[in-house]
C-alpha cells in the first residue's frame, strides 16, 4: 500500500524484538509519543478520543496536497515532507472501523486516504523519519517496537472493539506479526500491494486476490522516480562541467576562443548526457536492457549515449588525439550512467539487501577505476596533435 519505491536498495532486514524487550519498550517510551497536532494543513476536524482529539482527515486531497507532492518528487525539502505520527480518523469511523497503518511521508499518507473515497477508517501513522512504507521496513522504521508504541499511545484498545490491524504488504520485512499479536492482541493483516486496490480488498472482508500480491514497476512509476534522482546528479554535475570546460579551453589545439566554442561545449554536452543516460533513459528502457546488474545495464546505456553524442559530433576518430579522447569519453559517460542506474534498484524486485551489497562491492570499484581511466586519456589526448 505504498505509492513510492523510491529507495536506491530493497533490504529485507526485520527487526526481532523479544517479547520482554518489545513490551518494556512499549512502556517506557508510549508516554512520549505526543497525539498529532490539529493545525496542520490537510486537517479537516477533530474526533474525541480516550487520549484527547485525533485529527479527522478526507479522502479529497487539496490542491496544496498536490503541489506538495509535485515539490517532493522533484527533491524540495523532501526529507521534511511529513505528517505527524499518530492516529487519525478518515471520514467519520467508529469503534468497528477499520484501522490502517502507514508511515508519516505524507505522500505514503495522502495515497492511502486518496484511495478510499466516502470511506471511514482509523489511519496509525508510524514515525519513519519521513521515508516511504517500503524502504522504511528495510531500514527498520517502520517496524514492530514503532508499531506497538504508536498503538499504546493512541490507545487503539480503547478505540476500536475488533482486533485487527491492516498493514501494507511492503512493510511486511520491518514487522513481527507474531510478536505484535501476542504483546498487544491485535492480529496483523497485510493489505495489498497498491493502495487503489484496498476498496476490493476491504469489500471482500480483507482477503488479496493474486494481483493485489504482485508488484510490478510500470513506466509510469518508474518514470516518477527521475525528477529527484535528475536534481540530484545535476547537482553533481554543474560541479564537473566548470572543471571539464576550463581544462577543454586551456588545452589542445585550437587557441582559447576555437577550444571553448568546440571541445569546451562538448564536454558540457557529455556530462549531461551521462546525466541523461542514468536518471532518464535507464529507467524507461529498465526492462529492455539486456543484464540483470542494474551497473551493467547502467553501463550499456551510457556507452550507446556516449556513441550518439560522438556520432552528432563528428566527433574527430582519425586522429590519434581525436581516437584517444573518443574512447575516454566513452569511458566516462558509461561509468557515470552506471553509477546513476544504481540508484534505481528499488524499481525492480530482482535486487535486495545482499544483492545490491554484492554488486557494490565490484560495480563501484570498476566504475571510479573506469571513470578515473577515462579522464587521465583525455587529458592525455588533449596535447596530443
Amino acid at each position: 500500500m505504498t505509492e513510492d519505491c523510491c529507495c536506491g536498495s530493497r533490504p529485507q532486514t526485520k527487526t526481532f524484538l523479544p517479547m520482554a524487550s518489545a513490551s518494556a519498550c512499549c512502556s517506557q517510551e508510549a508516554d512520549n509519543p505526543r497525539p498529532p497536532r490539529l493545525d496542520q494543513p490537510f486537517v479537516e476536524g477533530a474526533w474525541e478520543g480516550p487520549w484527547g482529539k485525533a485529527p479527522q482527515v478526507s479522502s479529497i486531497l487539496r490542491r496544496e496536497d498536490h503541489w506538495g507532492t509535485v515539490k517532493a518528487r522533484w527533491g524540495f525539502r523532501r526529507m521534511s515532507y511529513t505528517v505527524d505520527p499518530g492516529l487519525y480518523a478518515l471520514g467519520k469511523p467508529d469503534d468497528s472501523s477499520p484501522v490502517l497503518v502507514t508511515a508519516n511521508y505524507k505522500m505514503s499518507f495522502d495515497r492511502l486516504r486518496e484511495a478510499l473515497p466516502e470511506r471511514d477508517a482509523w489511519i496509525l501513522v508510524l514515525d519513519t523519519k519521513g521515508v516511504n512504507v517500503w524502504c522504511a521496513a528495510g531500514k527498520g522504521t517502520f517496524g514492530t517496537g514503532e508499531l506497538l508504541r504508536r498503538m499504546e499511545a493512541s490507545r487503539l484498545k480503547e478505540v476500536v472493539k475488533h482486533r485487527s490491524l491492516i498493514l501494507p504488504q511492503l512493510g511486511a520485512p520491518g514487522v513481527e506479526a507474531h510478536f505484535v499479536k501476542a504483546i498487544s492482541g491485535f492480529r496483523v493483516l497485510y493489505g495489498p500491494v497498491s493502495a487503489r486496490d484496498l476498496p476490493a480488498y476491504l469489500d471482500a472482508g480483507m482477503k488479496a486476490t493474486p494481483e493485489m500480491r504482485r508488484k510490478n514497476f510500470p513506466v509510469g512509476e518508474r518514470a516518477a522516480l527521475i525528477p529527484i534522482e535528475l536534481v540530484a546528479a545535476l547537482k553533481a554535475a554543474f560541479i564537473a562541467i566548470p572543471v571539464l570546460f576550463f581544462i577543454s579551453a586551456f588545452t589542445g589545439r585550437e587557441g582559447l576562443l576555437g577550444n571553448m566554442s568546440t571541445d569546451g561545449v562538448f564536454s558540457i554536452a557529455s556530462i549531461l548526457g551521462a546525466v541523461i543516460a542514468g536518471t532518464v533513459l535507464f529507467p524507461l528502457l529498465l526492462p529492455y536492457l539486456p543484464g540483470r546488474a542494474f551497473s551493467t545495464k547502467g553501463f550499456i546505456i551510457g556507452i550507446l549515449t556516449a556513441g550518439v553524442l560522438l556520432f552528432l559530433w563528428g566527433y574527430d576518430l582519425h586522429s590519434p588525439g581525436g581516437l584517444i579522447g573518443a574512447i575516454a569519453w566513452l569511458l566516462m559517460i558509461s561509468s557515470v550512467s552506471a553509477c546513476l542506474a544504481m540508484n534505481f534498484t528499488g524499481s525492480s524486485t530482482y535486487t535486495s539487501l545482499s544483492g545490491v551489497k554484492r554488486e557494490m562491492r565490484w560495480a563501484l570499484p570498476f566504475e571510479i577505476g573506469t571513470a578515473l581511466s577515462g579522464f587521465g586519456l583525455w587529458i592525455v589526448s588533449r596535447f596530443m596533435v
